[in-house]
């Protein structure tokens, strides 16, 4: 079992019957589908869940386990799922994929955030590896990049895959991948990113988060909302 089997499993471990369970999206989120699926079969385990993305909808699905449509959902148990950063202050960079509206809906919704990571997602500060994605209303582009590039940020449209056009996100918008100056703070940004009309959603889960778990060397460690364990 490597490590990231390991927090899976971990994560896997803290679901309890009853549960509707958020399922993210990614190699992370897939191993943590099929620790809970295989609690589901071996245990019995009663569980309902809902995904952050129709590619683990399918995967839950051809594992047994019951998914609910988005529409469905008011309130979520639990989310598991990974995360491209995570800060000292448990701040996350999520949506280098294509579902960072499902993601956000799930974390916001969600009395449980567990989020699964290795260690070299963990940073100082936001942005520190990644340029942060913001999914803008297509036809608003131009005028969100301008203030965007006005409070620092500095970047453009996201390419696709062929690099023949241009990266759209699962809800349909145009995604600006953007890097700002080191010395904006992640709850600046947040607040700059939530105040621009025409932005549907972005990377920053700011005060979203109250685990991660990190799988480093055969052990997994928490860390937790509010200090360390």
């Amino acid at each position: 079992m490597n490590d990231k089997e390991r927090v899976a499993k971990h994560a896997a471990n803290q679901v309890t019957d009853g549960m509707l369970v958020g399922l993210g999206t990614g190699s992370t989120a897939n191993c943590f589908i099929e620790e809970l699926a295989q609690r589901s079969r071996e245990q019995g385990l009663k569980v309902t869940t809902v995904a952050s993305s129709v590619v683990s909808a399918i995967k839950a699905q051809q594992l047994g386990l019951p998914v609910l449509g988005f529409e469905q959902v008011s309130h979520v148990d639990m989310y598991v799922d990974g995360a491209d950063e995570v800060s000292p202050e448990l701040t996350l960079l999520k949506g280098q994929g294509a579902d960072l509206v499902r993601e956000k809906l799930l974390a916001v919704a969600s009395e449980q955030f567990l989020v699964l990571v290795e260690p070299s997602k963990l940073v100082e500060q936001i942005g520190q590896n990644f340029a942060i994605p913001i999914e803008v209303m297509p036809f608003a582009w131009q005028l969100i990049k301008k203030q965007l590039e006005a409070s620092g940020g500095r970047g453009d449209l996201r390419q696709n895959a062929n690099k023949n056009g241009f990266a759209m996100s699962s809800y349909g918008s145009l995604i600006l991948d953007m890097s700002f100056d080191e010395h904006i703070d992640a709850e600046t940004l947040n607040d700059i990113l939530n105040s621009i009309p025409g932005i549907v959603e972005h990377g920053i889960f700011y005060g979203l988060a109250t685990t991660v778990l990190i799988g480093v060397n055969g052990q997994v460690q928490e860390r937790r909302a509010g200090g360390f364990q």
